[in-house]
């Protein structure tokens, strides 16, 4: 009896240890053999180059913010379970004309939403960049992603992105190298910068007060793309940064340590 307890153990274990975990709003990085992954008579998921081993693939799997608990199986075989992260609220003040827009103002958020989903869904195919991802800048996090958020304590919504400490004019450099898709002054991004990385990846950095580049730029690693402020909605000067994969705002924080790995 015993014997047969201990082997059902080894085997729930054996099934929870096969499974991958991860949390609503993060992302999934998996590396494969390219052979293997060309054998697979049907494929749900994208599979990209890996930007240094030619013999490899990479799955880049973001998960939405509101995806609910779940399991996905994936071309490979595994099995990835969704959780719901503890993601914290937090009560933000902000100019009653950016909370509460006029209609006017309502349709240029529209049409602005627009053209930048447009972008998002014809992305550059391969990838620029065959190195890590960077930071924009190194400085204190004041908010994290995916924080509830209550504006002027009515509108409610979370944080798509990664908020950084900086003083009006500080330098933001580029996450990584792409070519700019966004560079413009929007309602709530404020002066806005957008980089294809390509394959769907694109980083975002919004609030600033002077743009460095302009729309079809190539800009490498590391470069200057623009300075921080305060424009657009906000509580004071910062940096917002974002990743966005495949039309899905992720955490971009987790996303950087994720895709990091494979170099």
């Amino acid at each position: 009896m015993m014997k047969k307890i201990v082997l059902l153990m080894l085997c729930v274990a054996k099934l929870f240890a096969s499974e991958l975990i991860v949390e609503n709003g993060k992302t999934l990085v998996l590396v494969e053999d390219s052979n293997e992954i060309r054998k697979l008579k049907e494929k749900s998921q994208i599979w990209i180059p890996h930007p240094q081993e030619k013999d490899k693939s990479i799955l880049v799997l973001p998960i939405s913010y509101y995806a609910k608990e779940r399991k996905l199986h994936l071309d490979n075989g595994k099995i990835v379970r969704i959780y719901k992260g503890n993601y914290k609220s937090e009560q933000i003040s902000v100019d009653s004309s950016k909370a509460k827009p006029n209609p006017k103002n309502q349709a240029r958020i529209k049409q602005e939403r627009d053209e930048a989903n447009k972008i998002y869904a014809n992305y550059t195919k391969g990838i620029y960049w065959d190195k890590p991802f960077i930071y924009p800048m190194e400085s204190k996090i004041t908010s994290e992603f995916g924080n509830a958020r209550l504006f002027n304590q009515e509108i409610k919504s979370y944080h798509s992105g990664t908020d950084f400490r900086a003083a009006i004019g500080t330098p933001i450099y580029a996450s990584n190298s792409g070519k700019v898709v966004i560079a413009k002054d929007r309602f709530l991004a404020g002066q806005s910068v957008v980089i294809d990385h390509g394959e769907g990846i694109f980083s975002m950095y919004y609030h600033c007060s002077e743009i460095k580049v302009k729309v079809g730029d190539r800009v490498e690693r590391g470069e200057l793309i623009a300075l921080s402020g305060n424009s657009g909605r906000v509580s004071g000067p910062h940096l917002h940064f974002g990743i966005l994969v495949r039309g899905v705002q992720i955490d971009p924080l987790d996303f950087i340590a994720k895709i990091n790995t494979i170099f």
